[in-house]
């Protein structure tokens, strides 16, 4: 199915439910209480059901096979991104109390996945990207988040990671670029091991949001690592509480719709947003009813939702960095209590001065170099999940490992000519290493001595192999003296391989051609269109969302306009 049809019918495809559905994302209650926008309204306990009214561990699909579009647990989808950019409104306030906050945080291990990506070397300059997946729990694993999460009979229930996004801070700290992914994307979970019971949960297919079923967020950053390639250097976890004290803390978000909005209908679907056309200011419960809100805005699913969220984030990126929010000692006290109880961090970033220096690099990143997307995806051909767009999807993934930002805006090299090779080809020593150790595929037994051969045919007998395997996605050569550059280049040309694979690197020792996970087979490198002419930005159909945009407006839909 093609995505335009899909975007062009799914409103209709997808307003019916299979029932009413009524709770914390509804604009009326079944007993007769108060809407959520009600003045004095407080959620009760039971007055949240899961997501749906469906607790299975798949996402929420509808009976039929569809995809069913997320309600209450769908407020976390902000929730990480948030605290990390609290995180960074509250490094310029001082560096108190934070033994006591260290105590508040939970620690996991990095990645529960087999095998594993080796972190890129850093540049000429020493600089290296850094990779930070943001997830939301909709665990209920305490008083607190059942009463926000609601759903008690789901206390025991393993948490889902229904909000999944990485943040990518480029190596020179100049741009930062956002990947949410729909939660029902069908991709392949690596096999992963708990590290408290050490069960060890075998391969599988299955909606992204259940690998954190699979022995916690370490399980969901190895799967995402599989799906892009892209080294992930640390993770950060929320669950329900501190949701409120967030949004409360931030004293306000401007957020504009096109239109006159009532999120709410006779059937009791909808979040009950009310908003007049325009630019209003939302925190609290209303900063709630923004964020959750799937019934109003463009098709009616998540993926105007997702958009909303973006824009509020963004907004509230350029409110901190005015430095207007935020300044009361006390309300950061208490917000920085209710974060730190409601995080699990990786064992790499296991303490808030860690946190505070995470906060100082991305409060370098200028606002108008923050782009926010959505994983560019499609239906399955049954439209029971979603799956990622082929081409684009990849493109987008390819954006990060590169290191190249997804607003377009990187600086422009000048064309200068490339040297040419200083070193005689039978005297080039080129170390030639296996990087197809993947843990969803498995390694490719040879390639490093195939590859070697190939080099010896053309020349290079110098070349020797690394008996080391790695992981690695894309193809590359790396070196460390420029005055190597001539003879890298010539060594992809005689393979056939993209400019763009050759890279120096401060760490790297003489010449070394790691092949990747994109020659898995052959001796001849598999040229596909565009080698030569890498993307330079997000496609299209990423939907991509400035940081310094503070004329978005979420589009209305009509059936839930006034």
């Amino acid at each position: 199915m093609r995505q335009s049809s899909v975007r062009g019918d799914r409103s209709r495809r997808r307003r019916e439910p299979d029932a009413p559905e009524l709770g914390w994302d509804d604009g009326l209650h079944a007993d007769g209480g108060l809407p959520p926008d009600a003045p004095g309204w407080t959620p009760a306990d039971g007055d949240v059901p899961p997501e749906d009214g469906d607790t299975s561990a798949d996402g929420g699909h509808r009976k039929g096979g569809r995809p069913r579009r997320g309600k209450g647990r769908k407020v976390l989808r902000w929730t990480a991104f948030s605290l990390a950019v609290l995180i960074v409104g509250g490094a310029g306030a001082g560096y108190w109390y934070y033994e006591h906050l260290n105590a508040n945080l939970r620690k996991a291990p990095r990645s529960l996945g087999g095998g594993g990506l080796k972190k890129p070397d850093p540049n000429a300059f020493g600089q290296s990207p850094l990779n930070i997946l943001l997830l939301g729990s909709d665990g209920r694993n305490s008083a607190e988040n059942i009463k926000l999460g609601g759903a008690r009979q789901d206390a025991d229930r393993k948490p889902l990671a229904d909000v999944q996004m990485l943040l990518h801070v480029s190596a020179d700290r100049s741009n930062m670029s956002v990947i949410s992914i729909p939660r029902d994307t069908r991709v392949t979970i690596p096999q992963c091991t708990d590290p408290k019971t050490h069960q060890v949960y075998p391969q599988t297919s299955a909606a992204i949001n259940q690998s954190l079923q699979h022995g916690g967020p370490g399980c969901t950053l190895a799967t995402w690592q599989e799906l892009t390639g892209v080294y992930i250097d640390h993770f950060m976890m929320v669950d329900f509480s501190g949701v409120v004290s967030m949004a409360d803390a931030i004293g306000g978000v401007p957020v504009c719709v096109d239109n006159n909005v009532y999120s709410h209908d006779s059937k009791g679907h909808g979040s009950g947003l009310k908003l007049t056309k325009g630019t209003h200011s939302v925190k609290g419960v209303q900063a709630l009813q923004w964020l959750r809100t799937r019934y109003g805005f463009e098709d009616n699913t998540d993926i105007g939702r997702a958009k909303a969220q973006h824009m509020y984030m963004n907004s509230m990126v350029r409110q901190l960095k005015k430095g207007t929010k935020l300044t009361d000692p006390g309300r950061l006290r208490d917000l920085a209590e209710a974060a730190t109880k409601s995080l699990t961090v990786d064992d790499g970033l296991d303490t808030v001065k860690k946190l505070y220096d995470l906060g100082g690099d991305l409060n370098r990143v200028p606002t108008k170099r923050i782009t926010m997307v959505t994983m560019p995806w499609q239906y399955s051909p049954d439209e029971s999940y979603v799956m990622p767009k082929p081409g684009d999807a990849e493109a987008t993934f390819a954006l990060l490992r590169n290191d190249t930002a997804l607003d377009g805006k990187d600086k422009k090299k000048k064309a200068t000519p490339e040297p040419k090779a200083s070193t005689p080809k039978g005297e080039l020593k080129v170390a030639v290493q296996n990087g197809t150790n993947s843990t969803v595929n498995g390694p490719v037994s040879g390639r490093a001595a195939v590859i070697q051969q190939r080099l010896a045919g053309l020349g290079y007998g110098a070349a020797g192999t690394d008996p080391a395997l790695t992981t690695q996605a894309d193809t590359t050569i790396t070196y460390r003296d420029k005055g190597l550059r001539g003879d890298a280049l010539a060594l992809a040309k005689a393979l056939g391989l993209p400019k763009g694979a050759v890279r120096e690197s401060s760490s790297a020792t003489g010449m070394r051609l790691v092949i990747g996970n994109d020659w898995r087979t052959g001796s001849a490198y598999p040229k596909t269109s565009g080698d030569d002419k890498s993307a330079d930005k997000a496609p299209d159909s990423a939907d991509a969302l400035n940081g310094e945009d503070s004329k978005a407006c979420m589009k209305v839909n009509p059936q839930y306009s006034f």
